[in-house]
């Protein structure tokens, strides 16, 4: 765990995962945005997998205004419900900006490397904000972004920001999701058709929500490895090259 010396003065604990040293000493980056549940046990293996696929991938615990780094089970509910009510869109950009910023100036396996942004659940929703206004990144991937129709705190949606955005997105969706539904990916779809962004959305039949989890009960497997080799392609193609 390394500490990010946040713009408030906060500390925001950090999983880090790296490429083993016999692969080199310097690698293009992955932001990991966590779902509603926190840096997990889950999450930190989702950065352990893109590791091992020759990314250096970081995981910030965004709810560090609130606690320094809760876990909170699947089924705890109120507590999520609550951690997740008190995000800020203006925060939640400060914090991706301060991760770039590590990524770029402070941490010498990933200097001078692009960075390139994955977010699951909640995650997929703030990854779609940072795409529209966190410079530095230079690919985007979103899980099920679910109310990206929706601010948090004052100011636009993050959809109502999509002509800003000026980086490859891709999204990945369950289409039996309720949020988002296949209504609203249609909606994104559009939105970014619109901005003339270069995007790749995919639907998978038979997931729904959380389908990349393999700690929860909506996990899919098939949609989940599916999603997974479109991801690291869409990286190997604007990230590593």
């Amino acid at each position: 765990m390394d500490d990010l010396h946040g713009a408030q003065g906060q500390d925001m604990a950090t999983y880090v995962s790296f490429p083993s040293p016999a692969e080199g000493s310097n690698f293009p980056a992955i932001i990991v945005i966590m779902e509603a549940f926190g840096v997990t046990g889950h999450i930190e293996k989702v950065c352990d997998q893109y590791a091992a696929n020759g990314f250096v991938a970081i995981a910030p615990a965004l709810y560090h205004r609130q606690h320094p780094n809760p876990k909170l089970g699947y089924d705890e509910m109120p507590a999520v419900q609550q951690y997740m009510g008190a995000l800020r869109d203006d925060e939640l950009v400060e914090d991706v900006n301060v991760a770039i910023d590590y990524l770029q100036n402070h941490y010498q396996r990933t200097h001078g490397q692009k960075i390139g942004i994955v977010g699951y659940c909640v995650g997929g929703r703030i990854t779609y904000l940072a795409a529209t206004s966190c410079p530095g990144l230079s690919a985007a991937s979103c899980y099920y972004p679910g109310r990206t129709l929706l601010p948090f705190g004052d100011g636009p949606a993050p959809i109502d920001l999509t002509s800003q955005i000026k980086i490859p997105v891709m999204g990945n969706f369950g289409g039996q999701d309720a949020n988002p539904s296949p209504e609203d990916m249609a909606t994104i779809e559009a939105k970014l058709k619109d901005a003339g962004v270069t995007y790749d959305f995919k639907s998978y039949p038979d997931a729904g929500h959380g389908f990349n989890c393999d700690e929860r009960g909506s996990y899919h497997e098939a949609s989940a490895q599916d999603a997974l080799t479109r991801t690291l392609g869409w990286f190997d193609k604007y990230i590593k090259h």
